[in-house]
């Protein structure tokens, strides 16, 4: 429950803050980021709203921030999803338990344009392209794009992460499906079964002119040693064969547990009588299979691709074909789907085809349809998906045990950043995390991201989340720079505390700067509950919900009474109070929490007690 929560306020958008601020696109002809603006006035302080990080048994702190900001947990509406492309019906069912479901198939770009305005998430096959144009026509309600398979080639993951759209896919149940069609194509590749069907279909009988090659003994190189790469490699060895593979973000060890070498790029293709792509489409492997490539592979290779069509040249691999450079080649996937009835390439005689049948197994189908459908209605309830392509993953147990951090996170920025005098840039934010752990063993991604989304959200229209956060933060010239400090505590508690900085900026609240003159929030988290423990260089104690006043005054009797007082005949109930100062009979902070939110008279009265040097109203 507590990584539900955590995961739910890391993709969740607050709700709605008016734009408090102008819009700061980057020069164009600037090579730094432009200050990012914080134009605040206390009105608009009144105005902010608590990100939906509720909905947690971590701590009643969490509910009654949901209810005091009127945040439902879920929505009264269904979402609407919209089905671009055939899927399971076991898929189908689930998303319709949880959502309308809208199934228009082969819609054209702008037909797809057109309905996308009105969905929560769109799940798509391969043929369907989800361009930058689809996530602007979506107008900011797109929060999920489900690929029904592996590859993502057909999203723009650029556009969907400036969008804080979260791009999940289906990378497990179709992994045997695929690797079952590349042995397949491998075996009847190496045997000439389809030339010899179509041979006999014909009329004719023509042993000697497809004699085979043999599979034991021959290496095969694995380019891409992911799932359905690994997969491949187990089955080959199963025949006889001997595996090398090439990738390089592969372990070595996962490798030698199945018997394979890791091997360079350029090793693979000279020395494999076989070689079988699994590697994703992307700028680097682009056309990687190319006329240069093919001039360094051994004579009389055999390849397979049930990966990605674009990661070969195919007019080189006909002319590989024609010299016998390439012996036969058996091909799942095109550049171009379906290829042009004229393809040189698929006409070839030396060529083994299927029209990209490697998730096509009842199963598969079925087993990706579940995935997908799951990963949508998790990623609509606010879940991190397992899945997710453009998103950090984090494991389920740090996510629970960062939980309460996680909402410590957003609440220190959204306070820091209302400290902030109007017209102030913020140029610089300093993230410092302690903790008796090893800094290399603390994953701080979904921290930061929480803090940027507090310091961002309250003074912009633009929706932050896990997905786009470091983008948003760097579109807007928001330096944010992290460090981790080691402190001999227990070690049972992921950080012991976080502290933000706001450097180089005036303060409305002259108290929130250091000596070293930045605005200086530190929390910690008491019970699993969110607290505020440092203001500027005075020690404080507050629980972090609701609404909360500090005041700087003269350390001295009555100061207690008098607030409660001007409080109290407003009917305003105090939830908290803390006090710290430097001194007895010298400076003081008080933080006062509030229940209600006092109106510009009750906080002009609490401003013009004696005693009272500056205070400042916050609502986080």
């Amino acid at each position: 429950m507590a990584a539900a929560a955590a995961a739910k306020a890391l993709l969740r958008p607050s709700a709605t803050t008016p734009d408090l601020s102008p819009r700061f696109p980057l020069s164009s002809s600037s090579s730094s980021y432009l200050p990012f603006r914080a134009s605040l006035s206390r009105s608009s302080f009144l105005g902010l709203r608590l990100a939906d990080s509720a909905n947690s048994k971590i701590s009643a702190l969490c509910r009654r921030s949901a209810r005091n900001t009127g945040l439902r947990i879920e929505a009264a509406a269904r979402p609407t999803v919209l089905v671009a492309e055939k899927l399971g019906e076991a898929g189908l069912a689930l998303l319709r338990e949880f959502a309308n479901v809208d199934c228009s198939y082969n819609l054209s770009p702008e037909e797809l344009c057109a309905k996308i305005s009105l969905c929560d998430a769109l799940v798509v096959r391969s043929g369907t392209k989800v361009t930058r144009e689809v996530f602007e026509a979506s107008k900011g309600r797109l929060k999920v794009v489900g690929r029904a398979g592996v590859g993502i080639d057909n999203v723009d993951l650029h556009a969907a992460t400036e969008s804080g759209c979260l791009v999940v896919n289906a990378p497990t149940a179709n992994t045997v499906a695929a690797a079952e069609h590349g042995i397949a194509l491998l075996a009847a590749m190496a045997r000439n079964v389809s030339q010899a069907d179509a041979s006999m279909k014909s009329g004719k009988w023509q042993r000697n002119k497809y004699v085979g090659v043999s599979l034991v003994g021959k290496t095969l190189a694995v380019m891409g040693f992911g799932k359905v790469g690994s997969e491949v490699a187990r089955r080959a060895k199963g025949l006889g064969m001997h595996v090398i593979a090439h990738d390089p973000y592969a372990p070595a060890d996962r490798a030698r547990a199945i018997g394979v070498e890791l091997v360079s790029f350029d090793q693979a293709i000279a020395t494999a009588d076989f070689i079988s792509l699994h590697m994703p489409l992307t700028p680097t492997t682009a056309k990687i299979f190319n006329d240069e490539t093919f001039a360094k592979v051994k004579k009389g290779v055999r390849i397979i691709n049930v990966a990605r069509g674009g990661v070969i040249d195919e007019d080189a691999l006909v002319r590989a074909l024609d010299n016998g450079i390439v012996a036969q080649a058996a091909l799942d996937v095109f550049t171009v789907e379906p290829p042009p009835k004229d393809s040189k390439l698929v006409m070839h005689e030396n060529v083994t085809v299927t029209p990209h049948l490697g998730a096509s197994t009842v199963e598969a189908q079925e087993g990706v349809a579940v995935e997908i459908a799951e990963a949508v209605i998790g990623a609509l309830k606010g879940e991190l998906a397992a899945t997710a392509v453009n998103a950090p993953m984090v494991p389920a147990e740090v996510l629970s045990e960062l939980a309460p951090y996680v909402i410590l996170a957003e609440k220190l920025g959204r306070l820091a950043v209302q400290l902030v005098a109007g017209g102030s840039g913020i140029k610089g934010v300093k993230v410092v995390y302690t903790s008796a752990r090893d800094p290399d063993h603390l994953d701080t991604r979904i921290l930061r991201a929480m803090i940027t989304k507090g310091i961002i959200e309250p003074i912009s229209s633009v929706f932050v989340n896990i997905v786009n956060a470091d983008y948003t933060a760097k579109q807007r010239g928001l330096r944010i720079s992290e460090e981790r400090i080691l402190r001999d505590s227990s070690p049972e508690a992921p950080l012991d505390s976080i502290q933000v900085h706001l450097s180089h900026v005036e303060s409305k609240f002259a108290s929130a700067l250091s000596d070293a003159g930045d605005i200086t929030v530190e929390g910690k988290v008491k019970d699993g509950i969110p607290h505020l423990t440092l203001v500027g260089s005075f020690s404080v104690d507050v629980s972090l919900e609701g609404n909360v006043i500090l005041c700087r005054n003269v350390d001295q009797p009555g100061n207690i009474g008098r607030v409660g007082r001007i409080l109290g005949e407003k009917n305003i109930n105090i939830s908290f109070m803390s006090v710290g100062r430097t001194a007895p009979r010298k400076q003081a902070i008080m933080a006062i929490g509030v229940d209600e939110e006092p109106d510009k008279e009750t906080l002009q009265k609490i401003g013009e007690t004696p005693a009272f040097e500056e205070f400042v109203f916050l609502k986080l």
